[in-house]
């Protein structure tokens, strides 16, 4: 039966291949034969993920030095095929002037069980060894990943939300846009106003609902008191404490 289903993608028929791969599957899932011609099928249909992952289980649990061969040369295909796919997306999502603007990509921090299929979809994606991957790949805050053309980073985004990394990419001028004010200090906490300068310096008053308050950061403000202790005894001698005394938090 596996002579047949050679054949059949030595024909290119992959639809009798598929067939002919139906029971055997199911009679022998874990016959490593079987498990190749399943992977080298995903590949044909253009389901990569399936097949590199099909292809990476073949590498870590199979001996025979044919079928490891083969299962490196249908990963070599898969990272070509990826590869020329990107490289074409990203000539079609530049061709604007406004998709070439400067641009940050962003990546959002994974935890938990999520993390280690996020791993190894971040290494292949950027092309990075696992050790690699797992130190950039962000855990608990947001990190700026890559600059450059926003089409392009927005190519880059698409593969990684489909990878299950959740990421986003947005243009220099359009943070540019997003207006900032500096608070100098709290006139009303009801209804709570806030004295600040707006981006020109100009000084003026900002309402706002405690409700559209979304993050707040807590810090000691290192404000030292020091003191002296005298010891009394046969000879003198002096020791000096520090500490810090008061706390602050800020609102965003």
């Amino acid at each position: 039966m596996i002579e047949s289903v050679a054949a059949a993608f030595e024909r290119q028929d992959y639809k009798l291949a598929a067939k002919l791969l139906k029971p055997l599957w199911q009679q022998f899932p874990e016959d490593p034969s079987v498990r190749l011609y399943v992977a080298r099928l995903q590949e044909a249909i253009g389901k990569f993920d399936k097949a590199d992952r099909l292809y990476r289980q073949l590498l870590r649990d199979t001996t025979s030095p044919k079928i490891v061969a083969q299962a490196r040369q249908g990963l070599e295909r898969i990272e070509a095929a990826n590869r020329s796919r990107r490289q074409q997306a990203i000539a079609q999502a530049t061709t604007d002037l406004d998709d070439r603007a400067a641009g940050v990509l962003v990546i959002e921090p994974i935890a938990g069980a999520e993390r280690a299929e996020a791993v190894r979809n971040f290494a292949r994606i950027m092309r990075l060894d696992a050790y690699t991957a797992n130190l950039q790949l962000p855990s608990r805050h947001w990190r700026l990943y890559r600059t450059g053309a926003i089409g392009e980073l927005h190519v880059y985004g698409e593969e990684l939300r489909r990878g299950g990394i959740p990421s986003f990419g947005w243009a220099i001028e359009q943070i540019e846009q997003i207006r900032v004010f500096r608070v100098q200090h709290l006139q009303s906490v009801s209804p709570p106003t806030a004295v600040c300068l707006d981006e020109n310096g100009q000084l003026g008053a900002l309402k706002f609902d405690w409700r559209e308050v979304q993050q707040r950061v807590e810090g000691r403000l290192p404000i030292l008191r020091m003191w002296w202790t005298w010891i009394c005894t046969k000879s003198f001698s002096a020791k000096s404490k520090s500490e810090t005394t008061r706390s602050f938090a800020i609102c965003i």
